[in-house]
């Protein structure tokens, strides 16, 4: 059986011990990085099955800099961010743009590791088909066409809106289970925001900015409708172009 392989990239040499230590004594293979500087050579080197990513480093590419290139090479990878900074913005950008999990230091190595298996199940689990960007080119719906491999939105009009990564990643999740009720549980562990109630805020904060951007279409129908206490459901009717 594969050994689980986890690069930390932490630039705190006390917490890269650490995490090499615990999650060693639990049968996990650690690499670690004081920087992303190398990041690069390891990637190419080795099988990486999960990145923990301090947020804030003081050399060379911050953390969001190396999600970000983490995420162009590869749509699967989990990424946990790591940081010491508590700000709400700080952990929703975080996981709007890449991450699938966020912890805040000081965190206990056991909580470290319950966060990586948690993350690499999901990450594990069959995806339906028309979830899989192998099998779906696009979707379209009311007018509006969404291409999954170039990640483009395009409106009845033809005009590109730019969406964020969890504006894409939430709108996927709608486009997949069309004219049905999803909570926001559901909606924070299909569009890879973390599944917790600290993060449900996210999934509003997210649905008001895709309302904004799919309403900016001249005369067009709300796309995404509210059921309150209970969650949200994509109104319109969508086909899938293989």
């Amino acid at each position: 059986m594969k050994t689980v392989h986890i690069l930390a990239i932490d630039d705190d040499p006390t917490i890269r011990h650490v995490i090499t230590e615990y999650l060693g004594e639990n049968d996990l293979r650690v690499t670690t990085l004081a920087s992303g500087t190398d990041l690069p050579t390891v990637m190419a080197r080795e099988s990486v099955d999960l990145v923990l990513l301090d947020l804030r480093l003081p050399e060379g590419p911050d953390g969001l800099e190396i999600a970000r290139s983490l995420r162009e090479d590869s749509a699967r990878l989990p990424i946990i961010m790591v940081s010491g900074r508590k700000e709400e913005a700080d952990r929703v950008i975080g996981l709007e743009l890449a991450a699938d999990d966020y912890l805040i230091k000081p965190f206990s190595p056991r909580e470290l590791l319950a966060r990586i298996r948690a993350v690499l199940r999901r990450s594990r689990a069959p995806r339906p088909m028309a979830d899989d960007p192998h099998n779906v080119r696009a979707y379209r719906f009311a007018g509006w066409q969404l291409n999954v491999r170039q990640r483009r939105l395009t409106s009845p009009a033809g005009a590109v809106v730019n969406l964020t990564n969890g504006e894409f990643n939430l709108l996927t999740a709608f486009i997949a289970a069309p004219q049905r009720v999803l909570s926001r549980d559901e909606l924070l562990g299909l569009s890879r925001l973390r599944n917790d109630d600290v993060y449900e805020r996210s999934i509003d904060t997210v649905v008001a900015r895709l309302r904004r951007k799919l309403g900016a279409a001249r005369d067009q129908v709300q796309l995404i409708a509210t059921h309150r206490s209970v969650g949200y459901v994509f109104c319109a009717d969508v086909e899938i172009v293989r």
